[in-house]
C-alpha cells in the first residue's frame, strides 16, 4: 500500500521547486514561477515571503512578463547566503578561493607556504585560510565549508590521504586542519577537483575522461555525470601507467610512466614557466616547437591506449589547458591517427571550458552541492 504524500511534504516540494526554478533562471517573476510550476498564486506568495525573510531569495528590479501589462518585481536566489571556499595545497604555496552558490569566484588568494608533514605548517595555513575568511567580510553561518584539494589519492570519506608521493603526505588526516578551522573540512584529489569544476560549468556531461595536464598528470573517469572512484580509490591512476620501462624515474619508483612524460613537469625545464615556453612556441622557436612535438607525441600515445581502452569523449584540462589551441588538437589527432588502427573521426578530443583555477575552485563545489541538494529535499 502506497504512503500517502503528507501536506507538509507537499509545502516542502514546493518550497524547493520555486527556490530550484529560481536558482536555474537566475531572474524571475512571481507570475513566471505560477505558471511554468503550475502552482497558485497564494502558493507562490507564501513561498517567496518566507524565503525573502531567510535571506535565500531577494527581489532584484522589475522584469518583463507576459503575463501581466506592466513590469513585475524579480526576484533572484541570494548567490552569496552560503559560500565555500576551495584550497589547492602545492610544494610552495596554498591557493585559495571563495565562491558563491554558482560557483562564482568571489575572490582568491595564495600564499608561500613550502610544504611540510608538521604541526607548523598546518597551523600557518588554517591561519591564512582564516585570515582569507575573514576578508570576506561574512557572517559566520554563510560558510558551508573547506575543501582541501591534494595531489594524493584521497580515502571514500575524504578524511585522509591514502597515497601522497608527490608531498609525502600518505596517512594525512583532515583532523590536521580542523583542529584549527572550525568549519566542516574535506580532502579531494586534484584530478578530481578539476572534472568537478568540468562538470559543474558543463552540466550536460555525462560521460568522458577527463586528463588533468599540470605540474603532474591526472585523471578522472567521468560515467552519467558521476566520478568513479574503484573499488580501492586508485580509479583513473594514469600517471603510473609504464610506456617506457628504462625511461626517466617517476615519484613512484618505477620508471617510465605517464608522469614522466605527460606532465608539465616533463615539458618543462626547471624555473622554466608556461608563459615563457607558449611564448616562444607560438613565436616558432625551433628548439621549443621541436620540444612542444616531442609532447604532443607522447600525450598522443597516451590517450590513444585509453582511447582504446574506454572509447569516450576527451577533455584536456588542468594548467595546460588555457594553453591549448585549435591547432595543438588537430596536430594531437593526426599523431593518434598514425597510432590507431581505427579510422573514426576527430570528434573526441576537446579543451577545458574551465581552464582557470579548475583545481581550487573544485575543491569548493562539493560543499555547493550538497547545500543545494539538501535545499532540493527540503
Amino acid at each position: 500500500m502506497k504512503k500517502s504524500i503528507t501536506p507538509n511534504q507537499i509545502k516542502q516540494n514546493n518550497r524547493s521547486l520555486i527556490y530550484h526554478y529560481i536558482y536555474k533562471n537566475e531572474k524571475v517573476s512571481q507570475q513566471d514561477i505560477s505558471y511554468d510550476l503550475r502552482l497558485s498564486r497564494p502558493t507562490v506568495t507564501a513561498n517567496l515571503n518566507a524565503m525573502e525573510q531567510e535571506g535565500l531569495i531577494c527581489k532584484n528590479g522589475q522584469i518583463d512578463t507576459e503575463f501581466v501589462g506592466r513590469k513585475a518585481s524579480a526576484y533572484s536566489i541570494v548567490a552569496n547566503h552560503r559560500i565555500s571556499i576551495g584550497v589547492e595545497i602545492l610544494r610552495k604555496e596554498v591557493k585559495m578561493i571563495a565562491v558563491d552558490l554558482y560557483g562564482r569566484q568571489m575572490a582568491r588568494a595564495a600564499a608561500e607556504i613550502a610544504y611540510e608533514y608538521a604541526a607548523s605548517y598546518f597551523k600557518a595555513v588554517c591561519e591564512n585560510i582564516l585570515e582569507f575568511k575573514d576578508s570576506l567580510d561574512i557572517e559566520e553561518g554563510q560558510l558551508l565549508g573547506i575543501g582541501f584539494a591534494m595531489q594524493a589519492l584521497i580515502s571514500p570519506n575524504r578524511q585522509k590521504v591514502l597515497y601522497g608521493e608527490i608531498l609525502s603526505c600518505t596517512g594525512l588526516s583532515i583532523e590536521e586542519f580542523t583542529r584549527h578551522l572550525p568549519y566542516p573540512c574535506a580532502f579531494i584529489h586534484d584530478a578530481d577537483s578539476a572534472a568537478v569544476s568540468e562538470m559543474w560549468v558543463s552540466p550536460e556531461l555525462s560521460d568522458a575522461f577527463y586528463l588533468s595536464l599540470s605540474r603532474h598528470l591526472g585523471a578522472a573517469v567521468i560515467s552519467r555525470g558521476e566520478i568513479l572512484t574503484g573499488k580501492h580509490g586508485h580509479n583513473s591512476t594514469i600517471e603510473h601507467i609504464q610506456l617506457e620501462p628504462h625511461g626517466a624515474l617517476c615519484y613512484c619508483g618505477r620508471r617510465g610512466c605517464m608522469d614522466t612524460l605527460c606532465s608539465l613537469s616533463a615539458l618543462l625545464e626547471e624555473q622554466e614557466s608556461p608563459d615563457d615556453f607558449f611564448e616562444k612556441v607560438r613565436g616558432k622557436e625551433p628548439d621549443f616547437l621541436r620540444r612542444w612535438d616531442e609532447f604532443l607525441g607522447n600525450l598522443a600515445r597516451a590517450v590513444n591506449l585509453l582511447h582504446l581502452i574506454y572509447d569516450t569523449d576527451f577533455i584536456l584540462g588542468g594548467y595546460l589547458a588555457q594553453y591549448l589551441r585549435e591547432d595543438d588538437l588537430a596536430a594531437l589527432y593526426e599523431k593518434i591517427r598514425d597510432l590507431t588502427p581505427f579510422s573514426e573521426a576527430q570528434d573526441f578530443l576537446r579543451i577545458s571550458k574551465m581552464p582557470r583555477h579548475n583545481i581550487t575552485i573544485g575543491a569548493a563545489l562539493p560543499f555547493v552541492q550538497a547545500f543545494l541538494n539538501e535545499t532540493a529535499r527540503q
